[in-house]
């Protein structure tokens, strides 16, 4: 009877954690809607307080958390066998699914003309503060100093920095351990901080969902109704269509266990808006879901900075599009295979944080189409964010995967036995499971 009882005290009836985000998304939709139609001001700004906390604990730990895994998964190679293959097929697969996620969002935007009978004019854009061009793409990945990137959080200089450091270590070897070892250590200190951050997503959701209706309301998807539909259409395409379609046929496994394992990750970057905020929790699935531990220890931060075929792919795709109609600029077959080189090559640019806005400056700017077409798109900028940012994270647990089946690395016993709810387990250390999925090490 004892033994009983304290099996239950231990296992404390929990709501799982898609049905809390899922109720947070209602009890905002609800609150946000309450705060809109009564013009409840102190309503209006507690749900961006709570929204903003939110955020700004994930952007926290962005800087130092960006280092750490870059600097820890380079090094992680090291225990690899064809860990240069490994990571060549990764950087293929992550180029092979941004050309069809950004010829998807070409198809669907030549297709509906997004930018007609918005009642939209250039007058009503107005040009970004800071805008993305080819030359501050380059010459921005070097870092003046060792400070200000981490200050400022320009995350593609902290990853250059990290690689760096990765890269210097692999070369030192034994020298290196005690730093490698303090990586590590401080790396699993910020995944398990940023794991209670991620906790408080329910609430999160509330504050985020609740604030983007009661401050844009349904007046402005009105205006912008094609361009959003576009927006989700194409992702959900790519999301539900093209990802299941590569797991079954270059994969070969099950989607719906993939979908079943990875759900929390996509969850979370639906609400957080944030591929490098969700970054544990989608190792996390994506360890669970099979893949080596060193493997997906590499993969998983370098997708989180590079792998967008959200923001960087189908969003600046329709979105070019749509300021070339509104401008009455015409694009031609050549405009468009330039928009396909710069989602591929300069998905970087936008670094696994919260909105695109960086890289559609860096393919207006690559077209020759007026900056002015960025401020049209701010205004609903956050609600095609959570579609946009969910496609990035399920493609950048999607690729190890796909690369892990293809050369005979992935647990299939643990992909086909995956849980659906790995959030309810602390990140740090692991499990008998985890030990039996890591990869011989290199020789």
């Amino acid at each position: 009877m004892s033994v009983s009882t304290n099996t239950q005290s231990k296992l404390p009836l929990r709501a799982p954690f898609w049905a809390q985000i899922l109720a947070g998304l209602v009890l905002g939709v609800l609150l946000g809607w309450l705060a809109r139609s009564q013009d409840v001001s102190w309503l209006v700004t507690t749900l961006e307080k709570v929204g903003g906390t939110f955020v700004g604990l994930l952007k926290l730990a962005v800087a130092p958390l960006v280092f750490f895994a870059i600097l820890v998964s380079i090094t992680n190679l090291r225990k690899v066998n064809n860990a240069a293959r490994l990571a060549s097929r990764t950087l293929l697969w992550f180029m092979i699914t941004s050309l069809i996620a950004v010829a998807i969002g070409l198809v669907i935007g030549l297709v509906t003309n997004p930018g007609a009978g918005t009642g939209l004019t250039p007058a009503d854009g107005a040009a970004p503060e800071k805008t993305g061009s080819w030359i501050d793409f380059l010459t921005g990945i070097v870092p003046t100093d060792v400070i200000t990137p981490f200050t400022e959080l320009n995350v593609l200089q902290i990853v250059f920095m990290a690689a760096v450091a990765g890269v210097a270590a692999l070369q030192l070897g034994e020298k290196a351990q005690p730093i490698l070892t303090l990586s590590e250590s401080v790396l699993e200190l910020l995944q398990k901080a940023l794991w209670w951050v991620i906790r408080l997503a329910p609430l999160g959701t509330v504050g985020l969902i609740g604030n983007a209706i009661a401050t844009y309301g349904w007046d402005l998807i009105g205006k912008y109704a094609t361009f959003t539909a576009d927006v989700y259409v194409g992702c959900l395409l790519v999301l539900f269509g093209v990802y299941p379609a590569l797991l079954a046929t270059v994969g070969k496994v099950s989607p719906v266990q993939f979908f079943k394992g990875a759900w929390p990750a996509i969850q979370l970057a639906f609400v957080s808006r944030s591929s490098v905020g969700t970054m544990p929790l989608t190792q996390k699935v994506t360890e669970r879901l099979g893949v080596p531990k060193e493997y997906a220890s590499f993969a998983v931060p370098f997708g989180a900075t590079t792998k967008m075929d959200g923001c960087a792919a189908i969003y600046p795709a329709i979105a070019a599009i749509f300021v070339a109609q509104i401008f009455g600029i015409q694009l031609g077959v050549g405009d468009y295979l330039l928009i396909a080189f710069v989602s591929v090559v300069g998905s970087a640019a936008t670094a696994g944080l919260t909105g695109a806005t960086v890289m559609l400056t860096l393919t207006l700017s690559t077209l020759g189409l007026p900056m002015e077409g960025v401020g049209l798109l701010l205004a609903i900028d956050p609600i095609v964010d959570m579609i946009r940012t969910a496609t990035n994270v399920a493609g950048q647990a999607l690729i190890p995967v796909i690369v892990s089946a293809r050369e005979g690395l992935l647990d299939r016993t643990a992909y086909d036995s995956v849980h659906a709810s790995p959030v309810d387990e602390t990140p740090a250390g692991e499990t008998p499971a985890d030990e039996s999925r890591r990869v011989p090490a290199a020789a």
